[in-house]
């Protein structure tokens, strides 16, 4: 669904590493809009002084120091959502009806949160549209 390209930018060659990983990458034949999404890293970048990508949408990290990884991880987030047509969403469930063992099944649940209080949950999870609508049909409140 995606390709991370991470690149070392204190490595001599590393304008002739991309141009080989990217020749490479065409050489498989590999679906475009795969090659056009590519998320370009530029790591160890606490290794060079005001490091400034010539990139346009290059993400500057450092593995090392955990600087850009946040921001990293967010755009994968969006750009596998974005190609295979699912969201983040938060439904409030009842515990007592089959809507989280349905989410279970259907969706991916990434984090519940209990109120026992009420016999409710907060649910978070990634689903497609399709079993989006699915679930409102089955569960209309």
């Amino acid at each position: 669904d995606l390709i991370v390209h991470v690149r070392d930018i204190t490595h001599p060659e590393t304008i002739l590493q991309k141009e080989t990983v990217l020749s490479v990458l065409r050489n498989l034949n590999l679906p475009s809009h795969l090659l056009d999404s590519m998320v370009e890293v530029h790591n160890k970048v606490d290794l060079v002084e005001r490091y400034k990508p010539t990139e346009e949408n290059a993400l500057t990290i450092s593995a090392l120091h955990g600087h850009g990884l946040e921001e990293l991880k967010q755009e994968i987030e969006k750009k596998i959502l974005t190609s295979t047509g699912k969201k983040i969403l938060t439904v409030n469930i009842n515990l007592e009806g089959p809507q989280l063992s349905w989410l279970y099944k259907e969706a991916t649940v990434q984090e519940v949160e209990v109120m026992p209080e009420d016999g409710t949950a907060r649910v978070k999870v990634i689903i497609s549209s399709s079993a989006f609508g699915r679930y409102k049909n089955l569960f209309p409140n």
